[in-house]
């Protein structure tokens, strides 16, 4: 405590030995936290939303609330409380690490001071920085979680084959020439029921590390390498991991067999030194029961070389 600053709701001077002074009690809303005013809140009956943003993940910290650092949650809960004048209940679908970008996050918004959709995508994007975006709003159902009720998530990876003054955020630039072929029959063996210890960050912090991989696509678009997951869930630098490998077989400087004979426990887990970049990763789409297909595979943001 910096000297001469007295602390709130003391007097400024203390009595004088062998008397008792006075303490006053401090009015219940004074002391209240503001953790105690969302429980308060998350009781009461809540209108429920659904909402659909996209980020530019660059400046944040993640999605994930955190008590010092600028984070997505936390912008996107400023301006909801802003909006509602009073706590509101926020969940997303999943964390995005630090420097990852979203095109479709999903995120659940309860308030006990219901307003229409339409009134709330504006009233958030007028407070929101200019690089998060509310897409839409929806109703939802009261219990409508958005991590718990996914199926799946899809993930979207872009490298750049070439240097561009627009896209560095978005891309990773990669000199070496890539092999495209070797990178596709890798990227096959993601497929299926594997356990991803050896693929992400910290995995005895992992509740599992079996994850279901549905679907990969590995293709060359113009000047751009595009790498698409879908999976049950995904693992702490996961993608990352696995793209940092997908151009370590591009390049040649190790095999398929290198790269992924982990994943059935057939090799040696691989080297370390192998993660992409943050700025090339979206989460592309929240998958949910009845979500209709992907689209096909295709640029977050295209990169485009003029003919001259």
């Amino acid at each position: 405590m910096g000297r001469g600053r007295t602390p709130r709701n003391l007097p400024a001077t203390l009595p004088p030995r062998g008397r008792n002074p006075t303490i006053r009690a401090v009015p219940k809303r004074r002391i209240e936290s503001g953790r105690a005013g969302r429980a308060r809140a998350a009781a009461a009956p809540r209108a429920s939303y659904r909402l659909t943003l996209e980020y530019d993940g660059t400046r944040y910290h993640g999605w994930q609330e955190q008590p010092n650092a600028r984070t997505v949650a936390g912008a996107l809960r400023l301006a909801a409380e802003a909006l509602f004048a009073a706590p509101v209940e926020l969940g997303g679908s999943g964390r995005t690490d630090a420097g990852v970008h979203a095109l479709a996050q999903i995120a659940h918004l309860r308030s006990g001071h219901p307003l229409e959709p339409r009134a709330i995508q504006h009233g958030l994007n007028d407070r929101l920085p200019p690089d998060i975006h509310v897409l839409w709003v929806e109703p939802s159902a009261a219990g409508f979680d958005a991590r718990r009720d996914a199926r799946g998530r899809s993930y979207l990876y872009q490298v750049a084959t070439r240097r561009t003054a627009f896209l560095k955020r978005f891309v990773w630039w990669i000199k070496d020439p890539l092999r495209l072929e070797p990178m596709q029959n890798a990227a096959r063996l993601l497929l299926g029921r594997h356990d991803f210890h050896d693929y992400c960050e910290q995995p005895r912090q992992q509740r599992s590390t079996i994850v279901v991989v549905e679907s990969v696509e590995l293709a060359a678009q113009g000047d751009l390498i595009l790498f698409r997951i879908v999976a049950s869930h995904f693992l702490w630098k996961m993608v990352r991991r696995v793209v940092g490998l997908l151009a370590a077989v591009g390049r040649g400087t190790l095999t398929a067999e290198q790269a992924f004979g982990a994943l059935d426990r057939r090799a040696p887990a691989p080297p370390l030194g192998h993660s992409a970049p943050p700025a090339g990763l979206f989460l592309e789409r929240v998958l949910y029961p009845g979500s209709a297909a992907l689209e096909p595979l295709a640029p977050a943001l295209p990169l485009r070389t003029p003919r001259c």
